[in-house]
């Protein structure tokens, strides 16, 4: 290969990765991301007001409802709603997005428990915004490796950043690879998307250049032949790496690997990074 054809491929490379980039960054800092949290509550049966959201909330075995006051109304599913309104029960790491003035309203389960959790587009968080630091992108970090299939899918418990919480995913195979004479093996989870796999991972940069509870890599389809690309320079902060409101999970202990992955988003400045 010349160094011109080179010279293309690792700009034509870099420029894919900034697409990338922008396209997280938009995500994450858009006017309901997660920067734009303000509050994380947990619902029980006594019914709660937040500053952050109209209505009383309450959950029990029928599920979530709010009961607004005269006044107050949300927008649920595009409808109009007033009064009292039953979202009901929600699937595990599933929610809805109710539309409060200029705020939404996320009415989630995580972990088993109900939560309701705003995002206001004025929120200081999200407002102060400067962008997330990140290993400048190397193709070395596009790393090809082998997806293993398990006979069945592994349930399989994970902590989380808030201390008490757990998450369980169906873990349906690993994947193994090597870096720098290192053999390598990730449990993915489902990812986003069909075919898809995701994986929660630390590495030796966890809490030196990197944020310290994880980090999280999206991944193709496997090919016919278990071929899969981790293209670790698209690793991503989880929403705990920016805010304490957040629930992320943490790696299953098989994800936390020794080697120095140099690639990828670095810890955000909102958590001391640069």
């Amino acid at each position: 290969m010349t160094t011109e054809a080179t010279t293309a491929d690792l700009h034509a490379f870099t420029e894919q990765w900034l697409e990338w980039y922008r396209e997280q960054e938009a995500r994450l800092s858009g006017p309901h991301g997660f920067l734009a949290i303000t509050g994380l509550h947990w619902l029980d049966d006594r019914p709660q007001r937040f500053t952050d959201a109209p209505g009383t909330w309450r959950t029990g075995p029928d599920g979530v409802v709010v009961t607004l006051d005269d006044g107050e109304e949300l927008v649920v599913d595009g409808k109009p709603v007033d009064g009292e309104h039953r979202f009901g029960v929600l699937p595990e790491r599933g929610g809805v997005d109710a539309i409060w003035k200029d705020a939404v309203i996320e009415v989630a389960k995580r972990g088993g428990q109900d939560i309701v959790r705003p995002r206001h587009p004025d929120a200081p968080l999200r407002t102060a915004f400067t962008g997330t630091p990140a290993y400048a992108p190397d193709p070395r970090w596009a790393v090809t490796g082998r997806y293993i299939p398990f006979d069945e899918p592994r349930p399989t418990t994970v902590g989380a950043v808030v201390e008490g919480l757990e998450h369980v995913y169906d873990a349906p195979g690993r994947i193994e690879f090597e870096v720098d004479g290192h053999r390598l093996s990730l449990t993915a989870f489902p990812g986003s998307g069909q075919g898809r796999l995701t994986v929660l991972f630390t590495d030796g940069t966890s809490g030196i250049t990197t944020y310290t509870a994880s980090r999280t890599l999206s991944v193709g389809p496997p090919a016919a032949d278990g071929t899969v690309v981790l293209d670790f320079n698209r690793a991503t902060n989880l929403p705990c790496a920016y805010t304490d409101l957040a629930t992320c999970p943490l790696p299953p202990a098989e994800n936390r690997l020794t080697v120095a992955i140099e690639a990828g988003q670095k810890t955000p400045r909102e958590r001391g990074g640069s």
